[in-house]
């Protein structure tokens, strides 16, 4: 039998797709330097850079049987963190724009009643629309949200696969930006 570290990238995303744990320590050990230099070249952070690769691995696994590569693995491994790289500057340019307008907020010094009696009548207005979701598909997103679980410890907790998390989250975003409108939850986004 050839060694594991002989094999090619083809031959070890096959095995990996066959839920083979020593082709995808192989590929971890192949490219997690290089991904994890890239991703500190790009976000100048080292606690980003490697959340944003041990991420890119957990999807990797988690999500072997479903994915098809349409060129190479490392083609696939650096699309894969230059999209979550965009992701996170495209989450942090929102947290900026949203702790700019809060300072900006606090210098006017002014806070009126009405605009706290319309943010607690919206804080309602979300609280409804939570309630109103599936029985199952709340109690998921509240883990989420309001427990602050991630996917892996929302599905252990309920005994449900990571893939069902993600998709009642995604299926409860979507009525929620449906029923609360573009603006309702944007500012629900940053609220929870």
């Amino acid at each position: 039998m050839t060694p594991i570290d002989s094999l090619t990238d083809i031959e070890l995303f096959d095995l990996l797709k066959a839920d083979d744990c020593d082709a995808f320590a192989e590929i971890y050990n192949r490219y997690k330097f290089i991904l994890h230099n890239h991703a500190y070249k790009k976000t100048g952070n080292r606690e980003e850079a490697k959340d944003l690769v041990q991420d890119l691995f957990s999807n990797l696994w988690t999500k072997r049987a479903i994915i098809n590569l349409h060129s190479t693995l490392s083609g696939y491994l650096y699309t894969s963190l230059k999209n979550d790289i965009l992701n996170l500057f495209a989450h942090q340019q929102v947290k900026g724009k949203y702790i700019v307008s809060m300072e900006a907020f606090s210098r006017t010094g002014t806070v009126l009643t009405d605009h706290l009696i319309r943010e607690r009548q919206f804080s309602e207005l979300i609280e409804n629309e939570i309630l109103a979701l599936p029985a199952k598909m709340r109690k998921v997103f509240e883990l989420s949200r309001k427990s602050h679980l991630n996917h892996k410890e929302i599905a252990a907790q309920l005994d449900i696969s990571e893939k069902t998390v993600d998709r009642q989250i995604s299926n409860a975003l979507k009525i929620l930006r449906t029923k609360l409108g573009l603006l309702g939850f944007l500012i629900f986004l940053i609220k929870y």
